[in-house]
C-alpha cells in the first residue's frame, strides 16, 4: 500500500469515524442519525468548519464557539481510531480483487460496528442487542464463506461451531450469576467473535481481553479510588474487540489448533 492510499485510507476513516460518533450517542435516543449536528450544550447548529475530523476538535481546542463548553474527547479519539483502524484493514486485507474487496468491505463494516458498540458499552454498561445480533449474523455469513470449499470436511463443522463453544461458558457464568459477574451481551459478542476468527484464534483473542482488561482495570482503580473496588461494573466488550483486534491484525495466536 503506497503513501497515498494510507493517508486516503486515514482520511476517509475519520470521516467514518465522525458519522460513527453520531450514531454511538444518538442511538437509543429518539434522535436519527439524520440532521444537523449541534452543540449539546446551548444547541447551536455546527456549521461543516466545526465538524472537520480531528482538525475541528484542535482549532476550537475543545470547546464549542458560542457558549465554550467542552467538548467531549470522545470525539477526535473515535476518530483517529477509526481512521488507524481502516488504515489497518486495508493493509492487512487489500481489495485486490472482487472476492478480496468483498472482504475488505465485510472487515470494515465490522470495524464500524465495534466502534459503536465499544463507545456504547463505555458510555451505558450494555451492548445493544440489534448492533451485537447484526455483528453475530455478518460473522456467520463469514464463517460459512470462508469455509464454502470444505463443506464435506470437518473444517466446515468446526467452522461453524466455533461460535457456539466459545459463546457456551460465558452463557453459562450469566446464568449462574444471574448476570452479576457476566453480562448476556458479552457472550453474544464472543459468539460473532468465535465465528469470524474460528475457534483457536478466538480462544487467544479471548485470553487476551481478560489479561488486557484485568491490567487496565487495576491500573485504573488504583489511579482513580488508590485501592481495587469488588463492585464496580467494568465494561468487557471494549477488551473483547481490542483481544479481537490484536488476534485478526497482527496474526498472534496463542492456541494454534
Amino acid at each position: 500500500m503506497n503513501l497515498f492510499a494510507l493517508i486516503f485510507s486515514f482520511v476517509f476513516g475519520t470521516l467514518i469515524g465522525s458519522f460513527l460518533n453520531v450514531v454511538s450517542l444518538r442511538y437509543n435516543t429518539g434522535m436519527g442519525v439524520g440532521g444537523r449536528s449541534k452543540c449539546f450544550s446551548c444547541g447551536k447548529t455546527l456549521t461543516w468548519k466545526e465538524l472537520i475530523p480531528l482538525a475541528s476538535f484542535a482549532m476550537q481546542k475543545g470547546s464549542c464557539k458560542k457558549c465554550k463548553s467542552k467538548i467531549s474527547w470522545q470525539y477526535p479519539l473515535v476518530e483517529f481510531l477509526s481512521g488507524i483502524l481502516f488504515v489497518l484493514v486495508l493493509f492487512k486485507f487489500p481489495p485486490t480483487g472482487y472476492v478480496e474487496a468483498a472482504s475488505t468491505a465485510l472487515y470494515l463494516f465490522v470495524t464500524c460496528l465495534m466502534l459503536v458498540i465499544t463507545v456504547y458499552d463505555m458510555k451505558h454498561k450494555i451492548i445493544p442487542d440489534p448492533l451485537v445480533w447484526t455483528f453475530d449474523a455478518v460473522a456467520v455469513i463469514a464463517a460459512i464463506a470462508f469455509n464454502w470449499g470444505h463443506l464435506a470436511s470437518a473444517d466446515f463443522l468446526w467452522a461453524i461451531l466455533a461460535g457456539p463453544i466459545c459463546a457456551a461458558p460465558f452463557a453459562l457464568i450469566w446464568v449462574i450469576s444471574k448476570g452479576k459477574w457476566m453480562g448476556l451481551g458479552d457472550a453474544k459478542l464472543i459468539l460473532g467473535i468465535g465465528w469470524l476468527l474460528g475457534l483457536s484464534a478466538a480462544a487467544s483473542a479471548i485470553t487476551l481481553a481478560f489479561w488486557i482488561g484485568a491490567v487496565i482495570s487495576v491500573l485504573w482503580m488504583y489511579s482513580s479510588f488508590g485501592k481495587l473496588r469488588g463492585h464496580y461494573e467494568i465494561p468487557f466488550a471494549p477488551y473483547l474487540i481490542l483481544g479481537m483486534y490484536v488476534v485478526l491484525l497482527f496474526n498472534i495466536n496463542v492456541f494454534a489448533f
